[in-house]
């Protein structure tokens, strides 16, 4: 971390006032980290769906998110108000059913989509989300309607918050989860409010923020329905304990995601239906992992790989990059390259830089052993696309 004389040097570079230096601290002073302003529960609504519009039109890349503070606090907002409150009137023409399910529909397909085409639709699912907010904008419909209409725009919002985190738009994704976040609680889905959560405290696991994490997690457990959604908001909750060395806290959230998802009886909510054993049991070894226990985890990890869809190449490379951390801390340093190198070719293949980025933080584990060739390989296909 700069120095605080040298961080008021780069605030000079990029203009930023001194008193924000000292205040918010680093590295949340830094342009690319401005948390959303609008609360929820004021029926500003669609300004929170155009304001995360508006900050992606940037389109830098960001390693940074948003403040943690910002998450727990919007948390904590969407666990305590009523979203009737937030209703709000529109004017303009009536929106046609047709037109809503047509919407619904393409929306659908576009998010169902294999990992690797879905990273061709970016410009669609935009388009798609301008036209659903610019009805919301300037339509007139019934609340039946309006419903529908924010339902759609936060399943795009948090679908595009997936795309640019997928592509280190750090920021950029946290401003759409947060614009997905009031549009579900608009439309009254606590469920879906929960798993929209549910992934901005994903990010901030990934970002190295594991306290943020748990808090953002606490907050969703208290209007979670599902169990499905339950179990999924419990691995998380265990994934950022485990970060933080808590061993005990760790077992019981992982405990109460096994009990969760083995008593759901009904579908799951459209935002989980991917979730599943296999998610449970990976993730579950990726805890062991970091509390130390390289042994089960790679057990965990592998049982769990067997279980995956062959349709989910992203959550494959992320899977296979668990695995090669596993071998090589149990010193299988040959079969560690080989598994690495695959989830390095996925990666690029399906145009996920983050988990490019993942597969990366390993490779100077893997320079004193330059003369093994699979990890020749994986060294060479690195560099050529460094």
């Amino acid at each position: 971390m700069p120095d605080h004389w040298f961080q008021l040097l780069i605030a000079d570079v990029f203009d930023v006032d001194h008193d924000h230096v000292t205040t918010m601290g680093w590295p949340y002073w830094l342009p690319g980290t401005e948390a959303p302003v609008i609360p929820l529960g004021t029926g500003a609504t669609v300004t929170a769906l155009r304001e995360a519009q508006r900050r992606a039109m940037l389109n830098r890349r960001t390693l940074l998110g948003l403040a943690p503070a910002t998450f727990t606090a919007l948390a904590q907002q969407w666990a305590t108000l009523d979203p009737a409150l937030a209703a709000s009137a529109a004017e303009g023409r009536a929106v046609a059913p047709e037109m809503i399910s047509w919407l619904e529909t393409s929306a659908r397909h576009l998010t169902s989509m294999a990992t690797a085409d879905r990273q061709h639709t970016a410009q669609l699912l935009d388009s798609y989300y301008d036209t659903v907010v610019g009805l919301l904008e300037t339509s007139r419909y019934t609340p039946q309607t309006g419903t529908r209409l924010h339902t759609l725009a936060s399943s795009l919002a948090q679908t595009i918050g997936w795309h640019r985190f997928d592509h280190e738009h750090h920021t950029t994704a946290g401003h759409y989860w947060s614009a997905a976040l009031h549009a579900a609680h608009q439309a009254c889905d606590t469920d879906r409010g929960a798993g929209i959560l549910a992934d901005l405290a994903y990010q901030s696991i990934w970002l190295g923020q594991a306290t943020a994490a748990v808090n953002v997690l606490d907050h969703a457990l208290t209007r979670t329905q599902d169990p499905t959604a339950c179990s999924l908001l419990h691995l998380r909750k265990a994934r950022a304990l485990a970060m933080n060395g808590e061993a005990r806290a760790c077992r019981r959230a992982l405990s109460a995601a096994e009990h969760a998802l083995n008593t759901a009886t009904a579908a799951p909510p459209a935002w989980a239906s991917w979730y599943g054993h296999a998610d449970l049991a990976v993730d579950s070894g990726r805890c062991l992992i970091d509390l130390g226990e390289t042994g089960p985890a790679l057990h965990q990890i592998t049982q769990g790989m067997a279980l995956l869809p062959t349709a989910r190449d992203k959550t494959r490379a992320v899977f296979l990059t668990y695995q090669a951390e596993s071998l090589l801390q149990q010193g299988e340093i040959d079969q560690s390259a080989a598994t690495a190198h695959a989830a390095l070719l996925l990666a690029q293949r399906i145009g996920a830089s983050r988990c490019t980025r993942q597969i990366t933080t390993l490779m100077p584990q893997y320079e004193p052993h330059q003369k093994m060739q699979d990890v020749q390989q994986l060294l060479y296909a690195f560099r050529a696309a460094a």
